[in-house]
């Protein structure tokens, strides 16, 4: 096994293969795995209202509302999958930081997921083995005072290795560490407060993620992957499980109905 394994190292997630709606009995990530699903809700809009009112309703720009609905109509639709049950039967409940998790009083699959919003993009990771944190960014999102963020919230070695950089690479390493970060403390389910400062992710832009180091923890326990699901956005996968693959999809829209 090669070090990379060993330190829990997987190279950038950039191929996502294409799946239609309606979707088919999903076999749930093994142990070693994670799935990964990128939706354009915006790009689901027809799908989405024929859920919503039974027609597609044009060309017209999904609202917040509907966006806000569709992220969970989705979530349990990938769910009912996995779990071979429609969308409607999946009963989802939120822990005491609001991590959301499946109803275990309904469902007895281990299923564990997260999810991440960028506008009108969602980012799912699912696992069976542990806990799952994901983050998704724009990448042209730019932190005011990203140095006074850093030297605030992130670990000290974070602050110093992207002090150390030129200035024009600052906004570049602190997106791709600030997502990393976001999605480690969402796998953790411990919320953001006094957490970013625990642990050290690389922030050498030229290697894979990784977690460096972690407060009371092994970092060599978990996997960090950066996901480009598309030109515009930069995400973030981290579990607490050595993982071999991250299987990645894109949600796409069947055949419209005509009338």
């Amino acid at each position: 096994m090669s070090e990379d394994n060993i330190r829990g190292v997987i190279a950038d997630v950039r191929d996502f293969e294409s799946c239609t709606i309606p979707l088919p009995r999903m076999q749930a990530p093994v142990n070693d795995e994670v799935h990964l699903w990128f939706l354009d809700l915006g790009g689901l809009a027809g799908s989405l209202r024929e859920a919503l009112g039974g027609h597609s309703g044009g060309d017209s720009p999904v609202n917040l509302s509907q966006l806000r609905f569709a992220r969970r109509f989705y979530l349990r639709l990938l769910l009912g999958a996995y779990l071979g049950l429609p969308g409607k039967s999946i009963r989802i409940n939120r822990k005491q930081r609001g991590k959301p998790v499946l109803d275990a009083s309904v469902h007895d699959s281990a299923i564990h997921f997260s999810m991440a919003k960028s506008e009108d993009r969602v980012l799912i990771g699912f696992s069976t083995s542990s806990h799952i944190g994901v983050d998704l960014e724009p990448v042209r999102r730019r932190a005011r005072h990203a140095m006074g963020v850093a030297r605030r919230y992130f670990s000290e070695a974070e602050a110093d290795a992207l002090a150390a950089l030129p200035e024009a690479d600052i906004d570049e390493a602190f997106l791709r560490v600030w997502a990393c970060k976001e999605a480690v403390v969402k796998a953790s389910g411990l919320g953001i407060a006094n957490q970013f400062a625990r642990f050290t992710v690389d922030t050498d832009m030229t290697r894979p993620a990784a977690v460096l180091d972690f407060e009371g923890e092994s970092a060599a326990d978990w996997t960090l992957a950066l996901v480009r699901p598309e030109n515009h956005f930069l995400g973030a996968v981290a579990i607490k499980n050595r993982v071999r693959q991250i299987q990645a999809y894109r949600l796409l829209p069947g055949q419209q109905s005509s009338g």
